[in-house]
């Protein structure tokens, strides 16, 4: 059965490039939640004043692969000390962010920003906020890196050294390694 983690690491095109290369992940979809605009767009959602987080939605078979270990991949592929931003990405859309839709979700949250935070090089400043409504964003947002991304200088800056991440320090989970 299919069960899904929400998470904001900054840009969702980023988040999404390496979700999509997990082992266990069936599915991701970019889109906003935190916010208190119904139905934002996503110059909404850039412009800042909608609440929103830019996210994903990772839905993942829990027999391949845990919620705990998609938390420990997303600690590893963003920068869970910066608050409000992610690189050149600034603003609250882009915070980091857990939206756990369960209780055992939150546990395992908190645990996995006490086990990032024993080898990070600052604070973590993750939140766990509570889950809301979720939006997909406009389809030309979705799966993005397979297609546009490829073409996008900033995302060609931000996703190979997030996929070399995810493929060096977690080989036995990233589709790409194990293919």
């Amino acid at each position: 059965m299919t069960e899904y983690a929400t998470l904001a690491g900054g840009c969702f095109w980023c988040t999404e490039a390496v979700f999509k290369d997990v082992i266990g992940v069936e599915s991701v979809e970019s889109g906003y939640i935190g916010g208190h605009v119904p139905n934002p767009t996503y110059k909404q959602v850039c412009g800042g004043d909608t609440g929103h987080a830019e996210a994903i939605r990772v839905g993942f078979d829990p027999e391949q692969v845990s919620y705990a270990d998609l938390l420990d991949i997303f600690f590893a592929t963003h920068d869970p000390t910066q608050l409000n931003r992610q690189g050149n990405d600034v603003g609250t859309q882009y915070r980091s962010a857990i939206f756990p839709e369960t209780v055992m979700q939150e546990e395992q949250a908190n645990q996995a920003i006490a086990r990032a935070q024993e080898t990070a090089s600052g604070k973590i400043v993750t939140t766990i906020e509570e889950y809301a409504d979720w939006y997909p964003a406009e389809g030309y947002h979705q799966d993005y890196w397979d297609g546009e991304g490829q073409r996008n200088p900033y995302c060609l800056a931000v996703i190979p050294p997030k996929l070399q991440k995810l493929r060096k320090s977690f080989a036995a989970r990233s589709k790409a390694v194990t293919a």
